[in-house]
């Protein structure tokens, strides 16, 4: 079995990469398949919007089939986790995009025709998108060596975030000539690209077999495989090995199900009955993502001392967001602490995402990152459903308090009491 190497309580700094890793072809394949498979798991959840507004769809449906979509990725995100450490990674991406490009034909054909035929393409869509998520981590892990995957993965989410920035406007320029049908068609075509261009992986050595003659099982019983179930489950045991993993993955979690709820449901609510304008909600948005993307391109580059502390205060910046929408204070301070929020949340992907294709196993790297997708994005739509109803029984500003508490304190938290999250490494 193989196993991650021993670290020391702070980490030697890494040599300097003597190529850039945009000159390495196998990486600018890698890249731009995730980048066509972010750009159309952000793109279907709009043109559905699309269809809304054009009267082929109703909310009712629409509500139907993003919760049919949340339903797929959450099962396939384990499975895909599973099947990445057993199989090719190359292959999962592979097979997972491909099922997310076969819904996109069968949304359309579904669209103002049959419902229950959109809700499971829909599903189908998930499935891929949540399939193909862990399999994308442990193949960028194989095509890029250590010292270069800090820039690799500033790069992957600097493409997502350009593709948030530019991509409502380019579609809503797309629909004026095209229908909804063909832009449906479009997101098939990004899955097409996101399972066609990238490459092969480095080859994993196969686990070595017990020999008979040594007191070994039988060759038959040794090849016999272990129950996604177990395997599973070594998965949740390696990430229990790592305790800055788990400290992260808890503060990332309850930064998302608390400070994404009160973008997602107090933001457009503040902009419009505080601020009587939609104009504080789409520059706040905007505001996050060019954040982000400041954020993105500074950590390809920032290398802190204290990593772990640095990602963790980065990802504690997210409270200044609900703690804006609770004073009243002039819109322009809104947007600033959205864009501070942006910045923050990059400084803590990036590293995150880097330490996790260093210190886990390599041969469990794909299940422990689908443990990381299930529960930061698999708890974020409870946090939407219960910040609403809270707000109607407590009031706005106690609620957006609770969030901000959390958003501040967990971190906080995760800093003071873990000591291998000072560095995102275990001793």
């Amino acid at each position: 079995m193989t196993t991650p190497s021993t670290t020391s309580a702070t980490p030697k700094a890494e040599p300097p990469p003597a190529r850039s890793v945009l000159l390495d072809a196998a990486f600018l394949r890698l890249w731009s398949g995730t980048t066509a498979s972010g750009l159309a798991t952000w793109a279907l959840p709009f043109v559905l919007g699309l269809a809304v507004l054009a009267r082929e769809l109703g909310p009712a449906g629409l509500g139907l089939l993003l919760a049919a979509r949340t339903a797929g990725f959450l099962v396939a995100v384990a499975v895909g986790g599973v099947l990445a450490d057993r199989h090719s990674r190359r292959a999962v991406v592979l097979w997972s995009a491909l099922a997310a490009a076969a819904a996109a034909p069968l949304l359309a054909v579904g669209l103002d025709r049959s419902l229950p035929l959109m809700a499971a393409a829909a599903a189908l869509a998930g499935a891929g998108q949540g399939a193909c998520r862990p399999a994308f981590q442990a193949l960028t892990a194989e095509v890029v060596d250590p010292a270069r995957r800090q820039r690799a993965n500033a790069a992957i989410t600097l493409a997502v975030r350009v593709s948030a920035l530019s991509g409502p406007a380019l579609t809503a320029l797309l629909a004026t000539v095209l229908g909804t049908r063909a832009l449906l068609l479009g997101i098939g075509v990004l899955w097409l690209a996101a399972a066609l261009v990238p490459g092969r992986g480095k080859r994993r050595a196969p686990a070595a077999e017990p020999d008979v003659a040594d007191g070994g099982a039988p060759a038959a019983e040794s090849r016999r495989r272990p129950s996604f179930r177990a395997e599973f489950l070594e998965g949740i045991r390696e990430a229990r090995r790592h305790p800055w993993f788990l400290a992260g993955l808890a503060a990332l979690t309850a930064v998302i199900a608390t400070g994404y709820s009160a973008t997602g449901v107090a933001l457009p609510m503040i902009s419009r009955d505080r601020y009587g304008t939609e104009w504080v909600l789409a520059m706040a948005t905007t505001a996050y993502t060019v954040g982000a993307l400041g954020g993105a391109l500074l950590v390809a580059r920032w290398r802190p001392r204290n990593a772990g502390w640095a990602a963790l205060a980065g990802l504690a910046a997210y409270g200044f967001a609900p703690v804006s929408l609770m004073l009243p204070v002039h819109p322009a301070v809104v947007v600033a602490a959205y864009a501070v929020a942006g910045v923050g949340i990059e400084l803590f992907n990036v590293p995150w995402f880097t330490a996790t294709q260093r210190e886990v196993a390599p041969d469990k790297l794909a299940r422990v990152s689908s443990l990381d997708f299930l529960l930061s994005y698999g708890l974020a739509p409870a946090g939407l459903a219960l910040i609403a109803p809270a707000i109607d029984a407590f009031g706005t500003a106690p609620v957006l308090a609770c969030c901000a508490l959390v958003c501040f304190a967990v971190p906080a938290a995760a800093a003071a009491l873990v000591p291998s999250a000072r560095h995102f490494a275990s001793k």
